[in-house]
């Protein structure tokens, strides 16, 4: 009778650990999406049907969350970062926009990730525009950066979204909010290396401004370069110095990107972000999320293609079986193979076997 009762509580007890465990979040950075196809962009399934709505798209191949990015005053950019004439694009990436994406989501049963940039474009290491109408102190800076990330995240709530996960700036290793020509900084106020306690206090005055509009909201700060522990001690030890608040990390990896910068070894490339994360806990006690990821789409060369899946693959499946990772976000999976090559779909917009290697379990 004791062994039987036994069995039972432990039973139940297994059961009880298996419901506790957290969701492996699963997601794709599907910003613009919309836009593209009101342009007559198609995509299609696994089993080649098409015109799919892309949430719709993602949810069928099994993911269960998307990162939606927030421009402040988005219009269409020429290659070499000066604004084009034509308003094509004008409200691609605005909140508008955002909401548009995120309500598709929430009919999905997906989460959101908002991921400010805090610019009127792109926003990554090598690049942080400020916004054209933001003004030029930092206190007013401040106050712009917050106003934008309240108006935006209000508009969310006032229409039923309620993100899960929000971004205070975008793969910010050299911090935000300043301008450049080519390698020479022009004009500079959250720039981490010239500007380290400005940089904290943007951030930290993002962390203000979700909480609030979402208390419950993640509030995550993104850098790129996963594999690189130096950096991120560096990085992150700026805003432990100044008191930043944050909830969570966020790391890009790239394998592609990081073989152009002298690490040809995919493997220890993950390896090493994997590592990473564990030491970003041990040492600052964060929990972390790949948020961008992703390899490249290789159509004529069926080896080189094999070994593509082969390191998505592998990313996925160690990000889900190391600590601390609570999740894996695939950037711009559904675009085409044209300018940008690390798209997980072919020419005609079919998903290519990266999809499959993505959802790895």
């Amino acid at each position: 009778m004791k062994t039987r009762l036994f069995l039972i509580v432990l039973a139940a007890l297994t059961l009880s650990c298996k419901q506790a465990e957290p969701t492996f979040w699963l997601g794709a950075d599907i910003s613009g999406s919309e836009g593209a196809a009101k342009h007559g962009t198609l995509y299609y399934n696994y089993e080649g049907d098409e015109s799919w709505e892309v949430t719709a798209l993602m949810k069928d191949m099994g993911l269960n969350a998307v990162r939606l990015r927030v421009w402040v005053d988005p219009i269409r950019w020429g290659r070499r970062g000066a604004p084009v004439d034509s308003t094509d694009n004008a409200g691609l990436c605005n909140k508008e926009d955002v909401l548009t994406n995120a309500l598709l989501a929430k009919e999905q049963g997906m989460e959101v990730m908002v991921n400010f940039h805090y610019s009127d474009t792109w926003a990554d290491p090598a690049h942080q525009p400020i916004p054209r109408s933001w003004r030029r102190t930092y206190p007013e800076m401040k106050e712009d950066l917050k106003a934008h990330t309240i108006e935006t995240l209000q508009l969310l709530k006032d229409n039923g979204v309620t993100p899960k996960w929000v971004q205070v700036g975008n793969e910010t290793r050299n911090g935000l909010l300043w301008n450049n020509e080519g390698e020479t900084v022009t004009e500079h106020f959250g720039h981490s290396k010239l500007d380290p306690e400005q940089y904290a206090g943007f951030l930290d005055a993002g962390y203000e401004a979700v909480k609030s509009v979402f208390p419950e909201a993640i509030v995550i700060v993104h850098l790129d370069n996963g594999y690189d522990q130096a950096m991120y001690d560096w990085n992150l030890g700026i805003l432990e110095q100044y008191g930043t608040r944050y909830d969570m990390v966020g790391m890009s990896l790239y394998p592609y990107w990081a073989a152009t910068n002298g690490f040809t070894d995919a493997d220890k490339v993950i390896a090493d972000c994997m590592a990473n994360i564990a030491h970003v806990y041990e040492r600052f006690g964060k929990e972390s999320m790949i948020v961008e990821t992703g390899v490249e789409v290789v159509l004529d060369d069926p080896e080189a293609a094999a070994e593509q899946v082969r390191q998505m693959e592998l990313i996925a499946l160690s990000a889900r079986n190391t600590p601390h990772c609570h999740g894996l976000f695939y950037w711009n999976p559904c675009c085409r193979p044209r300018g940008y090559k690390l798209g997980a779909f072919d020419m005609e917009g079919r998903p290519t076997d990266i999809m499959r290697a993505f959802t790895a379990q």
